[in-house]
């Protein structure tokens, strides 16, 4: 069994692999506890919710987890059933998949079912999502907006994510979608949170001190708009180019770190030749 200090939440950019070398669902399970691990599938957001979990469940069951239970939890009413929580009680990780993440958090948002995950938080419980189950986990989330074309200041949709990381807003599928234009739109909107997008294949690990690490294929994209001088957002014309000036973006592959507190990069530097021969 894999231990590392107080992980809180995994995010990944949908897309993982689960036909090689599963790197990202092997972390999930290592950090869950390896065979100790139970982990609940949660099919929510899906359309597909018996297809989509039985596949789960049979990778992590092959990566050698104690048990996995799939919940689909498909109304508030059933998210507010004591049996529910009950089921929970012996989990380690909570694992979200993907669908639509308006699904997420007007379904279980508010519920007995959300209170228990943000109470057991506070006590170790790991929280993991792809896709949809990535941007549900911010306060403010992206539904929907125009992908591909330049920034435009009406092509964003946000509401209410789940609220289990603050200050950040998560857009999935990154680069794979050219997602760059509605991501600096949200941020716009919100220039007092920090945009992530993350690509397929990719994920960030958060700790209890904030501090995210990059594991995956791909990069994670951070737009800082802390220190924005100048935008259009607000102004008339909503069909309008976005105009926005003094905005921060750092770009991190695999095993760079950053820090959501202090709003910087952590610069990844081998140790030894060994590290530097497998970077």
């Amino acid at each position: 069994m894999e231990k590392e200090e107080n992980i809180r939440l995994i995010i990944i950019g949908g897309g993982e692999d689960k036909r090689t070398d599963k790197e990202i669902l092997k972390k999930v399970v290592a950090l869950s506890g390896g065979d100790q691990a139970n982990i609940a599938v949660i099919t929510t957001a899906t359309n597909y919710p018996l297809e989509v979990g039985e596949e789960y469940k049979r990778i992590f069951y092959d990566l050698g987890v104690n048990k996995v239970d799939t919940i689909n939890i498909a109304s508030r009413k059933e998210a507010n059933q004591r049996q529910v929580i009950r089921s929970l009680q012996n989990t380690n990780c909570i694992f979200f998949v993907g669908g639509d993440q308006l699904r997420i958090s007007s379904i279980l948002g508010g519920t007995e079912f959300h209170s228990f995950i943000k109470s057991r938080l506070e006590e170790g419980l790991i929280v993991a999502g792809t896709s949809a189950g990535a941007s549900m986990m911010s306060e403010v989330m992206v539904v929907e907006g125009d992908e591909e074309d330049a920034p435009r200041k009406c092509t964003v949709k946000m509401a209410p994510g789940m609220g289990f990381l603050k200050g950040v807003i998560i857009d999935q599928h990154f680069n794979q979608r050219g997602r760059i234009g509605r991501l600096l739109g949200a941020v716009a909107q919100n220039p007092y949170a920090l945009g992530i997008g993350i690509d397929e294949d990719t994920a960030i690990i958060i700790n209890d001190k904030n501090e995210l690490k990059v594991i995956g294929s791909g990069v994670i994209t951070i737009v800082d708009g802390k220190n924005i001088n100048y935008t259009n957002i607000s102004e008339q014309y909503p069909d309008e180019p976005l105009a926005i000036t003094n905005v921060n973006v750092h770009i991190l592959p695999t095993r760079y770190k950053y820090s959501l507190v202090n709003r910087s990069a952590i610069v990844y530097e081998p140790q030894t030749k060994e590290e530097e021969d497998n970077k």
